[in-house]
C-alpha cells in the first residue's frame, strides 16, 4: 500500500466525540452501552475502533450517524462534525449531511441494499440525488465506481443483490458510500466477508480516498490485522469504555492495557501453528455495564489483576508518548503466549497416520449448474484425500467453488461427475439416500449458524432431536448425551434452555459444532465457521476444533478466506480457483516457494500486524480480477489474471501437474526451480 500523508494537527478534527454516554431501554430498565467515551478523528486520518461484540463499537457508529433505534439514546456528551454538534441538528440538516458529507458502510450489506433494484441503479441513484447528474452520466459514474472496487461494471450493474456473493454485495455498498467523496467515512466491519485479495483492493481504495480527498475515516473492525494495515491510531473498547488509545505501533507492539494484550494473544503469531503455539482465548465474557462502576470492568478476566483493581473504578490516564489507557498497572502489561505445558506437539503416530489409506477420498468431483449456453462449471475435476485426524484447509476467493464442493461431499448437492468414498465405501449420493451410519460420520458446520438452528426450539431440544436422529437414545441416556455435548464444546449448561436468538454468535457456533458432533463423526466439513466472530471467540472455537481433532481423532475439511487461520490450523492446504484445485500439499510446502502464482497472490495479500518479523512474498499486480463465475476455458484457468503468464501454452493447453515432493503439487507451466527463484523475497542490499 502506498505511503499516506501524515495526519493533520488535532485542531483539524473532522469528528470530535466528547464525554459520550449512550443507553438502551429494555423492559423499562436503562442499560448502559457506551460510557464517557472521548476521541478525535482528524482530516486525512483513519481511526480504528476494536473490541469484542457488545463492547459498544457499532453503537458509537450509529450514534455518530444519528441512526440509534428508538430504544437507544445519547444521555450526555457531544458529537461534533466540522464544529457542528450533530445531536443539535434538525432532521433536514442531518439528511443533507448523511450520504453526502458523511457516509457509512454497514456490516451486513444484505440488509442495506434494496432487493428489488439492480445494483447499478442503486449506485447511480446516489450520483443523481447527491451529485445532481442526469441518468446517463450517473450510470457511467456507477460503472466506473464498480470497476474501482474490483467488480466488472456492466455484468454486476445489471444484477440484483441476491445474485451477488456476500463479498460482492459488500463492495457494491462501499461503492455507494464512496460515490459522494465524503469528508467522514464510517466503516462498520466493512471487510468481514471479503477474500484476502478483495480485502486488499478495498483497503487500497480506502487509502486512495484519504489521499485524494483528505477524508477522515472511523474504521470499526474485530480484525486487528486490517486495522493495523489501515489505521493511524487505535481506540480499544471494552464494555462500553475506551480502555486504551494510541498509535497502531504503540497499541499492537507494546500494549498498555491487559485487554489489548489479551486480544493480541488470540491471534496466531507469524509462523505459529496449533501444536507448538496455540492461540489463547480470553476467559469469561464481557459484562453488561452497571449504572455506576465500582471496579475495573476487565478485572474478572484479567491475568494481572490486583486487589486495587477491584476497589474502585479506574480512570482514563495519559501515559508516556501521549497514550491513554485505563489500567493501574499498565507497566506490567505484556502479550501472554501459551505456556509450554499447554502445547501439544504432533505425535509420531499422527505423522504416520497421514500416510495411511485415506479416510475420505474425493475423485474427479464435478458440479455443473444450468444447461446449454447458461451452464456454469462450479467445480471442475477436483481430487484430494483426507486422512484420519487431519485438517485439510481449502482457500480461494468467492466463487471459486469451495462451498459447492463441500456441499457435494456432505451430500447436500448431487455430483455432475466424480466419486466419493469413505473408508473405501462409495458414498456418491445425496444425503437423503445415504444410510444413517454414513450421515452421522460426515457432518457439516456452516458459516451462519443462525440460518441452520431452529429459532423456535431451545438448544436442548435442537441437540436432542439431532442425537435421536443419528444415534437413537432415550430418557436419562439422552439427557446425559446432551450434557456431554455441551461440555465438549464448552457451552455453559444454563444456555441449554435458551433459544438461538438469545445467544451470541460464538455461542450459536458452539451449538452448531455440538450438533455436528452428536453422532461422533469421522469427518466434519467446516464452511467459514469463524469468519464473522470476534478474535477471542474465534480463538476459542479454533482451540475447540483442535482439541476435538486430538481427543476424538476427527478430521476436518476447513474452508476459509482467512488465510492466517488456515496457515495456523491446517495440516494440508488445497487452493481452489474457478472450480479447479490449482495447488495441494502439506501446509509447510504450500506456504513456501515454489507455489502456484495464485497462491502467491493470496498469501501476499494477507494483512498482518507483524508481531514478529517475516519476509512475505512480494504482492503482484493482477491483470484482471476474476468475475466470481466459473466458465469453461481452454488452457490454465488462471490465465486471465496471472502476473507470470508465459504465452500460448498458458492460453491453449491445460498446465501440467508440477510435483515438488512430499505430496505437494501445483498446476502450472513454470517448473519448480524457475518458480522458486522468481518467488524468493528480495535480499537486503544494505548489508
Amino acid at each position: 500500500m502506498s505511503a499516506l500523508p501524515a495526519p493533520e494537527p488535532a485542531d483539524s478534527a473532522i469528528l470530535r466525540i466528547q464525554g459520550l454516554h449512550v443507553a438502551y431501554t429494555r423492559d423499562r430498565t436503562e442499560h448502559i452501552a457506551v460510557r464517557d467515551v472521548s476521541f478525535d478523528v482528524r482530516a486525512g486520518e483513519a481511526y480504528g475502533l476494536v473490541g469484542e461484540s457488545g463492547c459498544g463499537k457499532s453503537t458509537l457508529a450509529f450514534a455518530v450517524m444519528r441512526y440509534l433505534p428508538e430504544s437507544g439514546r445519547v444521555t450526555s456528551g457531544s458529537i461534533q462534525f466540522e464544529g457542528q454538534n450533530l445531536l443539535d441538528l434538525p432532521a433536514r440538516a442531518l439528511q443533507q449531511l448523511r450520504g453526502n458529507r458523511i457516509s457509512m458502510v454497514f456490516q451486513d450489506p444484505g440488509t442495506a441494499l434494496n432487493p428489488v433494484m439492480k445494483v447499478g441503479d442503486q449506485i447511480a441513484e446516489v450520483y443523481q440525488v447527491h451529485g445532481h447528474l442526469p441518468r446517463s452520466a450517473a450510470r457511467a459514474e456507477a460503472l466506473a465506481m464498480l470497476d474501482r472496487v474490483k467488480m466488472p461494471g456492466t455484468a454486476v450493474a445489471d444484477r440484483h443483490p441476491h445474485q451477488l456473493s456476500g463479498g460482492m454485495q459488500q463492495r457494491a455498498l462501499i461503492a455507494m458510500a464512496l460515490a459522494t467523496s465524503p469528508s467522514l467515512l464510517v466503516l462498520d466491519e466493512p471487510t468481514t466477508g471479503l477474500d484476502a485479495t478483495v480485502e486488499a483492493a478495498v483497503l487500497e481504495l480506502i487509502a486512495d480516498l484519504r489521499r485524494q480527498f483528505n477524508a477522515a475515516i472511523l474504521f470499526i473492525s474485530h480484525n486487528l490485522a486490517v486495522l493495523a494495515q489501515v489505521c493511524d491510531r487505535i481506540g480499544v473498547l471494552y464494555a462500553g469504555e475506551l480502555v486504551e488509545e494510541g498509535t497502531v505501533d504503540q497499541a499492537f507492539h507494546a500494549p498498555h492495557h491487559p485487554y489489548t494484550a489479551a486480544l493480541l494473544a488470540c491471534l496466531p503469531g507469524a509462523g505459529a501453528d496449533k501444536e507448538t503455539n496455540p492461540v489463547r482465548p480470553i476467559p469469561g465474557s464481557m459484562p453488561e455495564l452497571p449504572k455506576q462502576l465500582t471496579a475495573c470492568a476487565f478485572a474478572p478476566r484479567c491475568v494481572q489483576v490486583q486487589p486495587a483493581c477491584t476497589r474502585h473504578a479506574v480512570p482514563l490516564i495519559t501515559t508516556p508518548g501521549g497514550r491513554r489507557n485505563r489500567c493501574l498497572f499498565w507497566e506490567r502489561t505484556e502479550v501472554q503466549r501459551q505456556p509450554e505445558n499447554e502445547a501439544h506437539p504432533r505425535q509420531p503416530d499422527q505423522q504416520q497416520r497421514f500416510t495411511e489409506d485415506a479416510l475420505l477420498r474425493v475423485e474427479h468431483l464435478q458440479r455443473r449448474f444450468g444447461s446449454g449456453a447458461h451452464a456454469v462449471q462450479a467445480v471442475a475435476d477436483v481430487s484430494y484425500d483426507v486422512h484420519r485426524a487431519q485438517i485439510l484447509g481449502i482457500v480461494g476467493e468467492s466463487g471459486s467453488g469451495k462451498s459447492t464442493m463441500a456441499r457435494c461431499v456432505a451430500g447436500l448437492l448431487g455430483l455432475t461427475g466424480g466419486r466419493l468414498t469413505l473408508d473405501g465405501q462409495d458414498i456418491t449420493r445425496q444425503v437423503e439416500q445415504r444410510d444413517r451410519r454414513t450421515v452421522k460420520r460426515v457432518q457439516m458446520v456452516f458459516q451462519s449458524p443462525e440460518a441452520t438452528l431452529n429459532p423456535r426450539q431451545t438448544v436442548r431440544t435442537i441437540l436432542k432431536r439431532t442425537i435421536k436422529a443419528l444415534t437413537p437414545r432415550r430418557g436419562a441416556e439422552l439427557a446425559a448425551r446432551v450434557t456431554e455435548l455441551a461440555r465438549l464444546v464448552a457451552l455453559s449448561p444454563d444456555l441449554l434452555d435458551r433459544y438461538p436468538g438469545n445467544l451470541s454468535g460464538g455461542q450459536r457456533q458452539r451449538v452448531a459444532i455440538a450438533r455436528a458432533f452428536a453422532g461422533d463423526p469421522d469427518i466434519v466439513l467446516c464452511d467459514e465457521p469463524v469468519s464473522a466472530l470476534d478474535v477471542s471467540v474465534q480463538a476459542a472455537i479454533l482451540r475447540l476444533l483442535t482439541d476435538l481433532q486430538r481427543t476424538k481423532h476427527v478430521s476436518y475439511v476447513f474452508i476459509s478466506h482467512d488465510l492466517a487461520i488456515v496457515r495456523y490450523l491446517a495440516d494440508w492446504i488445497g487452493v481452489m480457483y474457478r472450480g479447479s484445485l490449482v495447488e495441494y500439499g502439506p501446509a509447510a510446502k504450500v506456504l513456501e516457494p515454489p507455489s502456484h502464482p495464485y497462491t502467491e497472490l493470496l498469501f501476499a495479500a494477507m494483512p498482518s500486524i507483524q508481531l514478529e518479523q517475516t519476509s512475505p512474498m512480494p504482492l503482484l499486480a493482477r491483470t484482471d480480477p476474476p468475475s466470481g463465475l466459473t466458465e469453461s476455458l481452454r488452457g490454465c484457468p488462471y490465465q486471465e489474471s496471472c502476473p507470470r503468464l508465459l504465452g500460448p501454452e498458458c492460453r491453449d493447453q491445460t498446465p501440467p501437474l508440477q510435483e515438488t515432493g512430499q505430496g505437494h503439487a501445483y498446476r502450472c507451466w513454470i517448473a519448480p526451480d524457475e518458480l522458486r527463484a522468481a518467488q524468493q523475497p528480495p535480499q537486503n542490499q544494505s548489508a
